[in-house]
């Protein structure tokens, strides 16, 4: 006997993204401001002035990386559960990537899911993370292992927030921006080459570009199964680079800056980016003090790493490659003494 169970449907997950000073924000139900004790220091008063809600909660939980983890979403849901809250109630993410994505996969599994909003309050949340619905949490084996596609009602997203950042939180978020570039828009490169993102129209701009092209990436490819997956390059790297130093010595976008290099160096040797547009990428990255450098300590541990990266299937691992500035490609079928190559290039002093 064989009962089919017919779920077929259409989800309506469209949200709007708001770019400019934080207008108000109302919601007729109960709302928790998740926040960490230096945003919430700096922004709370700013967010609370603007928004309207039946009852307000603030939870704050611990800053950085390494607190991105279960034992913070059980913190933040048992808060939910303590004081009541219901399938109607919404969170907001007031913080950078890692509050949002915290924020963000708690409200994906408390009661089954319930609504959230991102307020990021860095650029590189402003620019790439609030948007597009990817939550989740690290554990021992690696970086956002353990998540959900969980889409925000909406995101705010001021540029005031940008003037408390400090100088290298900053230039992470740029990473992000080059990023974008690389992958989907050869005009928006060129553009960056002559622009001063300090400058604060020109970083609206930015945003406003970022913004776009990831809302056209994501509209495609919501769940990443092809499309998206994209805009992990530099992060396939990166995140190895990231989870080696403990999420202690660089910030995520200097990690991704440094993938990109490694990415670039394997697309160089396969004959896909001229040399000319791997030295305009890392002259970019350099422009804003980003790091370009890493001494990998163990090649094969590096190596083996990779098969954790959520993009790998199958035992093959999947490179996110630049056939040039605009335009990449997905790559499951490098042979890895190509890969052990680049890698062993990083390894014994920091390559430059």
């Amino acid at each position: 006997m064989k009962i089919d169970i017919k779920l077929k449907k259409e989800i309506d997950n469209s949200y709007e993204v708001h770019i400019g000073a934080l207008e108000e924000i109302h919601i007729d139900a109960k709302v928790a401001i998740i926040t960490n004790p230096k945003v919430g220091g700096l922004h709370l008063q700013y967010l609370l002035s603007k928004l309207r809600a039946k009852e307000i909660y603030i939870i704050t939980v611990e800053d950085g990386e390494s607190y991105k983890t279960l034992a913070t979403i059980e913190k933040i849901v048992n808060n939910l559960f303590e004081h009541k809250f219901n399938r109607s109630s919404v969170l907001i993410a007031l913080g950078g990537g890692v509050i949002g994505d915290m924020t963000g996969f708690a409200a994906s599994i408390y009661q089954r899911g319930i609504d959230f909003i991102q307020v990021p309050t860095t650029l590189l949340s402003q620019v790439d993370a609030s948007v597009g619905g990817k939550t989740g949490v690290n554990n021992k084996y690696g970086k956002n292992l353990l998540g959900a596609f969980h889409q925000p009602r909406a995101v705010y997203i001021d540029p005031h927030f940008l003037t408390t950042l400090p100088e290298r939180e900053y230039a992470a978020g740029i990473a992000e921006v080059i990023k974008m570039a690389v992958c989907f828009d050869k005009d928006f490169f060129d553009w960056l080459e002559k622009a001063d993102l300090n400058d604060s129209e020109h970083i609206k701009t930015a945003i406003a570009r970022s913004v776009k092209t990831k809302a056209m990436v994501v509209s495609k490819d919501e769940k990443e199964r092809g499309l998206r997956a994209a805009l992990n390059y530099g992060h396939t790297f990166g995140h190895v680079i990231e989870k080696e130093t403990s999420y202690t010595k660089y910030l995520h976008g200097e990690g991704v800056a440094i993938g990109m290099m490694m990415a670039n160096e394997l697309a160089t040797r396969l004959g896909l980016m001229k040399v000319e547009e791997e030295q305009r990428i890392k002259k970019l990255l350099l422009k804003y003090k980003l790091p370009v450098a890493y001494d990998i300590k163990d090649v094969e541990i590096f190596y083996e790493a990779f098969f954790l990266d959520k993009k790998s299937l199958d035992s093959k691992i999947t490179f996110i490659i630049p056939k040039h500035i605009g335009d990449v490609e997905l790559r499951n079928d490098i042979d890895k003494d190509i890969v052990m190559d680049v890698l062993k290039t990083y390894s014994g002093s920091l390559r430059v």
